[in-house]
């Protein structure tokens, strides 16, 4: 990462939600160690959505395990009107805490107790694919997508891409080898006016494999995640 990206990712502000005051002071210390400034802290649900609405931030460090609540739950309130990155990080290590997380849209889960080096790395990679200094060429297994000029180029062909496939791919990519929730992409692409939309999302996946698999009827490059949702495979 060179340094004008250092400084354009440090740049963003963070919202951390945990009920021990002890973690938050200590994350806090840890981000502005590494350079980060605009960081916003509190311990319960009903505080993190006023810290949204009033802070506007775009990245969270997200615990669980609430007094007046759950992560999971705010989560899914946050997710009704924004899609900024988020990394659970709690002492919850079961295997289904971890795939509910994950399954409503989290960009990372990681379990208490941690490394400092290992947050900040996982950190630097959310934000580094969620936040591009530029519209990113989204370079996939034998093809490349151009966000700005809203086309594919595969296999000496150029195919032209939709809004609404811009929309979804643009979500896939700030979530590159995650699963993406149904839920998050129709909100994502048809927002408050989402619900009903699950077949066309289908129908529009579909157009999207046409565009950039070599065999759409086998994908490996947009999969589907069986109860899910989507993910698209990214190579690091």
């Amino acid at each position: 990462m060179n340094r004008n990206e250092h400084y354009f990712l440090r740049d963003k502000r963070i919202l951390l939600v945990d009920d021990e005051q002890v973690v938050l002071d200590m994350l806090e210390s840890l981000l502005k160690e590494e350079g980060f400034s605009s960081i916003f802290k509190c311990g319960t649900k009903k505080d993190a959505l006023e810290q949204y609405a009033l802070h506007q931030p775009e990245f969270t460090i997200l615990d669980v395990m609430l007094p007046d609540g759950d992560g999971f739950s705010l989560l899914r309130e946050i997710r009704k009107s924004e899609h900024i990155p988020v990394l659970f990080l709690t002492a919850k290590d079961q295997q289904e805490d971890l795939l509910e997380g994950l399954g409503l849209g989290a960009d990372d889960y990681m379990v208490k107790p941690f490394s400092p080096r290992e947050l900040i790395l996982r950190i630097y990679a959310i934000l580094r694919r969620c936040y591009k200094a530029d519209d990113p060429l989204i370079i996939l297994e034998g093809c490349i997508i151009d966000i700005s000029k809203a086309e594919v180029y595969r296999e000496g062909e150029v195919f032209q891409l939709t809004a609404k496939e811009i929309g979804i791919l643009d979500t896939l990519y700030k979530a590159a080898n995650r699963i993406v929730t149904i839920d998050t992409l129709c909100n994502s692409v048809w927002g408050d006016n989402r619900y009903g939309y699950e077949n066309s999302l289908m129908a529009h996946i579909r157009r999207i494999r046409e565009k950039i698999e070599v065999n759409p009827s086998s994908p490996l490059l947009l999969t589907t995640i069986k109860g899910l949702g989507y993910k698209l495979n990214v190579p690091l």
